[in-house]
């Protein structure tokens, strides 16, 4: 099998984020977890400075990444930068390990509440503490109230209790697993899907891009039938069937030309769309497309790519969705890009957030920016709501809840 073939994507990674203050044990317990030196130990603070992250599989999690954080007690300029990277990768948990000390009781309380409020599960740990002092200090975490979590004990660098964390981490997966689908019951089994693939010039020769492998992945263990047409050859594969498929999804760049030509008989949607519901809020995403209607050419509009990459001459975010939304609300529309993780704190400056498809970040993360916009009261939605409403066809497609 070539290289890579085999790997599970880090979007579909259950992603296990290490919390807490500098020196507290983090590394040498991610280390001890994994059973093998992924981040550099030492005893002068600070240490570690930007994320370190090693995918491996858990019997009982599968596929997941450990994340090793900054830590969220850091000082300075370069402290707060650290923070502010901590707090963006913790965006992404799964599931959170977090690393109670003596004198960060208060902030560690402060986090285990903000990932309470999101269904994050929350493992507490005393790492290596002096047998005489555990009593007390335990005492003083039951008053502070972690959770029904039961705090864990561990010596890392001894390897005293880290079976015990994995376990806890197994159970928290297991209890806050919940299967989501792409295509929910647009289609059953030996249904007909015909899907149209555009090649996007972003994807690596020879590579389909992430959602579209997925989608098709979850079509055949649907055990339907797929078939796969470019633009170029769609009325060809319309030709080849014998009857109407009961479901198309195309790229949405396209979405007008295969409503136009496709048989009436077919359901329509898009994976930006089925992606849409697949990792974040589609209601949402449906009611703050409506806010295109109130731009004007005083408004600013943030696109919100989650991968990076150098930007193409027909890249759908950068280019083709700000000239669509120019072209409807006149050339004086500010519209700006992030990439990555590179999403602002303070979003009121904007009328509107669109959000791309996010196959390169699992859902948590996407729902965490999703609540940021919401709290902030902010309208934000996705490339393939965008596209379909300004289409004029959004009343028109399949959309999954």
């Amino acid at each position: 099998m070539p290289a890579g073939l085999d790997k599970t994507p880090s979007a579909n990674r259950t992603h296990i984020v290490f919390l807490g203050a500098m020196n507290s044990g983090k590394s040498t317990l991610v280390n001890a977890f994994a059973n093998q030196q992924i981040a550099i130990v030492s005893d002068v603070p600070g240490t570690t400075t930007d994320a370190v992250e090693r995918a491996m599989e858990i019997h009982g999690v599968g596929p997941c990444v450990l994340v090793d954080t900054a830590g969220f007690d850091d000082k300075g300029e370069l402290g707060e930068l650290r923070v502010n990277a901590t707090r963006k990768r913790a965006m992404e948990a799964d599931v959170v390990v977090l690393l109670l000390t003596k004198d960060t009781l208060d902030t560690c309380k402060r986090w285990h509440d903000e990932f309470e409020k999101r269904n994050i599960p929350v493992i507490p740990v005393v790492n290596k503490i002096e047998e005489k002092e555990q009593k007390a200090f335990f005492e003083t975490i039951e008053k502070e109230r972690f959770g029904d979590v039961p705090v864990i004990s561990t010596d890392a660098q001894k390897g005293i209790g880290v079976n015990d964390l994995k376990k806890a981490v197994v159970d928290a997966v297991a209890t806050h697993k919940i299967a989501r689908s792409i295509t929910g019951d647009l289609v059953g089994k030996e249904d007909v899907v015909l899907l149209v693939m555009p090649q996007d010039k972003q994807a690596p020769e020879g590579r389909l891009i992430l959602p579209q492998v997925q989608t098709i992945r979850e079509l055949l263990d649907k055990t339907c039938v797929v078939i796969s047409t470019t633009m170029d050859s769609f009325e060809a594969g319309l030709m080849a069937l014998s009857k109407p498929p009961k479901l198309i999804i195309t790229d949405s760049q396209v979405f007008d030309e295969v409503y136009q030509r496709k048989p009436k008989e077919s359901l329509l949607t898009s994976f930006s769309v089925l992606f849409a519901a697949y990792k974040g809020d589609i209601e949402y995403y449906v009611e703050s497309v409506k806010a295109i209607a109130g731009l004007t050419e005083q408004s600013k509009v943030l696109i919100a790519e989650c991968c990076t990459h150098a930007p193409l001459e027909e890249d759908i975010g950068r280019v083709k969705i700000p000239a669509m939304l120019r072209k409807k609300v006149g050339s004086g529309l500010t519209v700006e890009v992030v990439g990555g993780r590179d999403f602002p704190d303070d979003l009121s400056d904007y009328d509107l957030i669109i959000q791309c498809g996010a196959c390169m970040f699992g859902r948590n993360y996407v729902m965490a920016r999703l609540s940021q916009a919401k709290e902030q009261k902010v309208p934000m939605t996705n490339y393939g709501i965008t596209i379909a409403y300004m289409r004029g066809i959004l009343d028109k497609i399949e959309i999954c809840a």
